[in-house]
């Protein structure tokens, strides 16, 4: 019988946390935890806007991600020094910019452009997933300054947005993978799902086919997941 760490039920989440205002700098940010993987995430207000979005009167939300060198056992070189960004980087810097405009009418922001910064200093499984459930508090604080300043007069965000990692591990279904799981899954998920939707799946049998009988019960897992850190994302914005 599989055991987690902790003694952690197959669909319970690791430990959450998530600490709003973070960093004194930038216009939104918050400190997330799930479980051992620790991420800091800041959104900055530019009021230039992508050329190609040039006299559109509409705006952008884009982001980047990046691991410090000793965020895993292994020191790994920072990539501007390598001189470029690996395929995972872009991949997931990408997955986060989607993930959050699913979530804002573009036209409420102007023409202005919201970085998100993703970095994560420990990791240890599902560092994409709780980069976006950070991402979304730090854009939610940076468009509540936007308000407050009477920069914009209407919330663009249009509801919540959170992701969440699922697998099957040992023919044993599992919600929020920790890197000792996500490592040996024969079949690995992540799901980003919105209140009542889904925004985008990442799924794929690693060492095997997955049947429908175990894709039903991973979204089962992520729905109940997705519940719960939009709770979290509420209590860390204090707004219950």
């Amino acid at each position: 019988m599989l055991k987690r760490f902790l003694g952690r039920g197959y669909d319970e989440l690791r430990q959450i946390a998530i600490v709003p205002n973070y960093y004194p700098h930038g216009d939104g940010s918050c400190f997330v935890k799930f479980g051992r993987t620790h991420v800091i995430c800041t959104a900055t207000v530019d009021e230039r806007v992508p050329l190609f979005l040039r006299n559109s009167k509409t705006g952008w939300i884009s982001a980047e991600y990046g691991m410090l060198p000793c965020s895993c056992n292994e020191r790994t070189d920072r990539e501007a020094v390598k001189g470029k960004q690996s395929g995972r980087t872009l991949e997931i810097q990408r997955l986060i910019g989607r993930a959050l405009r699913s979530v804002v009418s573009l036209g409420s922001l102007g023409e202005r452009q919201i970085k998100i910064d993703c970095d994560v200093i420990q990791a240890d499984g599902g560092t994409r997933t709780a980069s976006i459930t950070g991402a979304f508090v730090a854009m939610y604080l940076a468009c509540q300054k936007l308000l407050k300043h009477k920069q914009i007069f209407e919330n663009p965000i249009t509801d919540h947005v959170v992701a969440i990692s699922c697998g099957v591990v040992t023919k044993t279904s599992l919600l929020d993978l920790e890197y000792s799981e996500d490592s040996v899954a024969d079949v690995d998920a992540n799901f980003v799902m919105s209140s009542d939707a889904i925004i985008e799946i990442q799924i794929c049998g690693e060492k095997r086919p997955f049947t429908e009988g175990e894709f039903a019960t991973l979204l089962k897992f992520a729905q109940k997941g997705k519940n719960e850190l939009i709770t979290k994302q509420k209590q860390a914005l204090d707004i219950m």
